[in-house]
This record gives C-alpha cells, sequence and structure tokens, in this order.
C-alpha cells in the first residue's frame, strides 16, 4: 500500500451549529448485525440536541471492494456514498474503521472534490462528541472496571485516540484499567481474517490475553468488527467467561440498562 495513505495533514475540526442536522451513517456490520449500535448513537446524539437525520439510501462506504483491490468496484460505491451524503455538513459513524475509509481513503479512490468533500465531513463517534460537539462528559455513570480496545483504523489512519479515552475519563463510577499492548491489531483486518484465519485467531487471542490481565468485566471500544472478532474469541475462553464487550455508545446511551 502507498506509504502516503499512512501520513495525514492536521484535520481541522468544524464547530457544530445547534440545530443544523447530522446525518447518521450506520455500516454493514452495525445494520446486519448489531442495529443497537446505531440505535444508540442516535439516541445520545438526539439527548445531545443534535437533529440526527437517517438517509435512507445509504448503503455501504466500499471498504470490502477497496481493500480486496478491487477498486473500480469500490469507486461505484463510493461515488453513490457521496450522493447520499452531500446535503450534510456533518455525517457521524459508530466505526472508526468505516470513518477512515470515507475520510482518509476516499481520495485514493476517487479523487474527485465532491466525493473527496463528502469524505472530509465523515466523523467517529467519539471524534464528533469530544472534537465538534466538545462534550466529552455526557453524564453517563457506569459503576464496572473497563478496558478500551481502538482499532486500527481509527488509531492509525484517524489518530483519533484521545477522545474515547477522555470520553471515560468522564463517566462516573466507571473504573479504568489500561490495555497492555493497546496499540497491537485484534487479528480482524476484515479480509483479512477470512485470508489469513490462523494468524487472525493467533493475534484475537493474544488480544484477550491482555484483555484477561486487567481484570476488566467489560470491554469497550469504537469498532464494531472488533468487537464481534475479540468478542466471539473471549466467549470461547473460559477465562474470559465474566467478560462482556460493548461498543462505547451503548454505554453512553444506556448505561442504566446495562449496568442493571
Amino acid at each position: 500500500m502507498n506509504a502516503a495513505m499512512n501520513h495525514q495533514p492536521a484535520f481541522a475540526y468544524p464547530e457544530y451549529e445547534r440545530g443544523e442536522s447530522v446525518a447518521l451513517f450506520v455500516p454493514c456490520y452495525v445494520d446486519q448485525f448489531y442495529p443497537r449500535i446505531a440505535e444508540a448513537t442516535a439516541r445520545l446524539l438526539t439527548r445531545l440536541g443534535v437533529r440526527v437525520v437517517f438517509p435512507p439510501k445509504q448503503t455501504c462506504c466500499g471498504q470490502p471492494a477497496f481493500n480486496s483491490g478491487y477498486w473500480a468496484e469500490a469507486r461505484q460505491v463510493v461515488r453513490h456514498f457521496a450522493r447520499v451524503f452531500t446535503p450534510y455538513s456533518y455525517i457521524v459513524c459508530p466505526s472508526g474503521s468505516c470513518a477512515a475509509m470515507c475520510r482518509v481513503f476516499f481520495p485514493f479512490v476517487d479523487p474527485a472534490e465532491d466525493v473527496v468533500g463528502v469524505g472530509r465531513r465523515v466523523f467517529e463517534f467519539t471524534e464528533f462528541l469530544v472534537e465538534v460537539l466538545r462534550r466529552p462528559d455526557v453524564g453517563a455513570s457506569f459503576p464496572h472496571k473497563v478496558t478500551l480496545h481502538i482499532g486500527c483504523h481509527t488509531r492509525r489512519e484517524l489518530g483519533v485516540v484521545r477522545p474515547p479515552e477522555l470520553i471515560l475519563e468522564h463517566i462516573e463510577k466507571l473504573e479504568y484499567v489500561p490495555l497492555a499492548e493497546n496499540d497491537e491489531c485484534c487479528g480482524f483486518g476484515g479480509t483479512f481474517s477470512v485470508k489469513m484465519p490462523g494468524t487472525s485467531l493467533a493475534m484475537g487471542r493474544s488480544k484477550v490475553d491482555h484483555i484477561v490481565a486487567t481484570g476488566a468485566s467489560w470491554v469497550l471500544t469504537t469498532d464494531i468488527s472488533c468487537l464481534m472478532h475479540v468478542g466471539g474469541i473471549t466467549r470461547r475462553d473460559p477465562r474470559a467467561s465474566g467478560i462482556h464487550m460493548a461498543h462505547i455508545a451503548e454505554v453512553l446511551a444506556n448505561y442504566r440498562e446495562l449496568s442493571g
């Protein structure tokens, strides 16, 4: 992959104008496997006074085809994404991986300004809360020991590390335990896990080893694919029988139900 893809210029965050519509982009994994995460994202933003809209013609961001080398096919999907989300100044996505595809990799698929411009307006959920809304404290309380996994695209491509950490610092009664080797991949890597299942599983087990060592009862993450991969391994590991997985949006929006 072109080394230039890993070097992003400083990103200038806009100021949210109260009352302006914010489009919710629901990635494929959320739509098909974890719709509750999309619901939690919309519920929390609405609670914070944000006018959330869901463009019904939205589909995929094109990442699976792009990562597999099918750039021509990805271009069709990316252009459709741009047409659907063009009217919106803010697009929020509860997946760092998909947000990175839009903001970082759209220019490599189609450098047209009408495509790249839309990609620049896509924000990962915690990034939007902290950097755009300036609301790291949403009034949540979660009396549990928690550790945090930040996916590779969120960490390396978007550079979004501090926002989810800052949010956890503002959740009342939460005990945060940092994860050892927290910058290591969980092993999912999209199609990588299909093409290299043995390596993917070994990496996932290593991540679970670190999770178990924290003594945390909850693992929070910003990335759905990581949640699915690591969650599948923890469910099969007797040492992790008391460990729960959740997207950070679920805790912020549904903390009363989860705490119960």
